[in-house]
């Protein structure tokens, strides 16, 4: 195999915080690597070391002569003077980037609902990061490095990305959260802590593993994480059967080492200490219409909560998640129907916004004013306990909210909620900002909560890992029970696809890229038929239109600058160009239909 990138005795520190200290690595040609570790503890300096954003302090990064690296940073290089096309497809027209499957597949997935000739500067946040990962994507590159590229992507989106990198030739070194991403696409992890960097082979699940045997081999004094990675690894080989046949260890020694572990919380003792807490009613919609602006989200719906539900929401961005839960919330009132309350319920939204806190208050006070200890079914946690649980320890305890990060300063609003004990917990993309660390410890403590739980998240392992059941909004007016969960979703939203047809713009739906009407078993196109020869010809035909009409633009365009300021000509050649323009696109339209039965 190939080596492409290699770190031989790196150290890296900044101020007097060693991230990295006399680390070696090395990536092969065609290495699948996902980088996982608490947040500050040196990921993302990690890969701009490996990518030459930042000098090591000591030690040599060698690179293969002429490597191409593809870097998606957590912010983005975007030309806000660019349009999308521009910064994403080079200003590729509609026709030339649809004949192309993989322009075609990344285009319709990770840009759904963005004009293509829309200016970036007006772009959102979230667009702009996809716009990025999409133009990297599209690039020819044999070191992909990626810095969470799941964020601002739905379930469906982090699915289809998963399989486009699996199918990629080219090397990958991935940071992420996403543990679900994390098995599906990882051949190793590596795990950055303390400045050193552990190696481990397979993905998530396997490296929860080989951490948790190496503590029992080592007969580990850090009893809480093993114990962790123990309840984790009992669900993973118990609750979700697509992944035990994955990693690469000993089904013997995993069934050995998970033995005596219980499942990872109790449905039924769980349910009868909720039913005490809330009685029989907690949250029921009957019969609502919810409209925001010109979009109707829900029509008619009916649904109801009971006491110890643990529910995940899905669907594409826009659907209207964040609505429902703010329905439920009573934030949102309901255009018709009613969303009606239990007498008992206790209920705490944590919204995606982050709070608002006085940047002079500490940690430790904030927290006890709310409450010096919270009640769980597994007994009373202190203030200080629950705080340490959820990574603030030490010099933290007495930090000013106002220089926590934002991802501190997440799970410090997470946990202010939890503790003052509500019965009914609304969640919306609560894994945001959230090491893995950090995403296991709230995982552990809502093993133990008593309560009825909603959860929107495009983290598929926290659905999978905290909720019983899984409901979709799927652009009928309903919420619509799943039983297979992720996967029914996944499988009903690619029957419902469609491939785009219209100019300028990704259609709304998704289409398999590679998938054209005449399919046949194993993916090769049945070819003969009368349908395809038809459009062939028409596809022939539309070729040397559309470059003819392309010359004509070119020489109007030409002309317009020669006129100089004749504006009569000006005008008249300006009519005509508008003309050719509206032509062009109505040729480019009938192109893209007629290239839909090729595939």
């Amino acid at each position: 195999m190939v080596n492409l990138l290699n770190l031989e005795g790196v150290s890296k520190s900044y101020g007097v915080r060693p991230l990295l200290s006399d680390v070696s690595l090395g990536i092969g040609a065609g290495d699948r690597i996902g980088i996982v570790g608490r947040n500050g503890d040196g990921k993302t300096t990690l890969l701009e070391v490996m990518t030459g954003l930042e000098e090591a302090d000591t030690g040599r990064v060698s690179r293969s002569r002429g490597l191409l690296v593809g870097y998606l940073h957590q912010g983005d290089e975007l030309d806000d003077t660019h349009t999308v096309r521009e910064a994403v497809l080079g200003g590729r027209s509609d026709h030339e980037w649809a004949a192309d499957a993989t322009l075609r597949g990344v285009v319709t997935e990770l840009l759904v609902g963005v004009e293509l000739d829309r200016a970036v500067l007006g772009l959102s946040g979230g667009e702009r990061r996809r716009c990025a990962l999409a133009a990297l994507l599209i690039g020819d590159h044999e070191l992909i490095v990626l810095d969470e590229p799941t964020n601002h992507l739905d379930v469906e989106a982090v699915a289809w990305l998963a399989g486009h990198l699996r199918r990629r030739t080219s090397a990958l070194v991935v940071v992420t959260h996403d543990r679900w991403f994390l098995d599906e696409v990882c051949q190793y992890t590596w795990e950055v802590h303390d400045g050193a960097v552990d190696v481990y082979e397979g993905g998530y699940a396997a490296f929860v593993l080989a951490k948790a045997e190496r503590s029992r081999q080592a007969d580990a004094t850090e009893t809480r994480r093993q114990n962790l990675a123990r309840k984790e690894l009992a669900w993973l080989r118990r609750g979700a059967p697509a992944r035990t046949a994955k990693p690469k260890f000993r089904i013997d020694a995993a069934n050995q080492l998970i033995e005596d572990v219980p499942p990872p919380r109790d449905r039924l003792e769980l349910q009868k200490f909720a039913t005490q807490r809330l009685g029989k009613d907690v949250i029921d919609v009957e019969d609502v219409d919810l409209v925001r602006g010109e979009r109707r989200l829900l029509s008619g719906a009916t649904w109801r909560l009971g006491p110890g539900d643990r529910v995940g929401i899905v669907g594409v961005n826009g659907a209207g998640k964040t609505s429902v839960l703010s329905l439920l919330a009573g934030v949102l009132a309901p255009s018709a129907g009613r969303a009606k309350l239990g007498k008992t319920v206790a209920l705490q939204h944590l919204t995606q916004a982050l709070d608002d806190v006085d940047p002079m208050g500490r940690v430790l006070p904030t927290v006890e004013s709310i409450r010096r200890v919270t009640v769980t079914q597994d007994g009373e946690i202190t203030a200080t306990s629950m705080l340490e649980r959820f990574g603030f320890t030490g010099d933290k305890l007495t930090a000013r909210l106002g220089d926590l990060s934002g991802g501190e300063r997440r799970r410090f609003q997470l946990l202010k909620l939890l503790l003052t004990e509500p019965n009914v917990l609304l969640l919306d993309e609560p894994t945001n900002d959230l090491d893995i660390e950090t995403l296991t410890v709230l995982e552990d403590f809502l093993d133990g909560w008593p309560g009825t739980l909603v959860v929107v998240s495009h983290d598929r392992y926290f659905l999978e890992r905290v909720t019983d059941s899984v409901w979709a909004l799927l652009g009928d007016g309903q919420i619509s029970m799943l039983p297979r969960g992720v996967d029914e979703y996944l499988e009903r939203r690619a029957a419902t696809a469609t491939t785009p047809v219209a100019t300028g713009r990704p259609a709304a739906g998704r289409a398999d890229a590679g998938a054209g009407a005449d399919a046949a078993p194993g993916g090769k196109a049945r070819a003969g038929s009368a349908d395809e020869r038809a459009a062939r010809k028409t596809v022939a035909r539309l070729d040397k239109q559309l470059a003819r009409l392309t010359a004509r633009e070119t020489e109007l365009n030409a002309a317009i600058v020669a006129a100089g300021t004749d504006y009569g000509v000006i005008a008249e050649l300006s009519a005509e160009l508008q003309q050719v323009l509206s032509e062009k696109d109505d040729v480019e339209l009938e192109w893209l239909e007629a290239a839909e039965l090729l595939g």
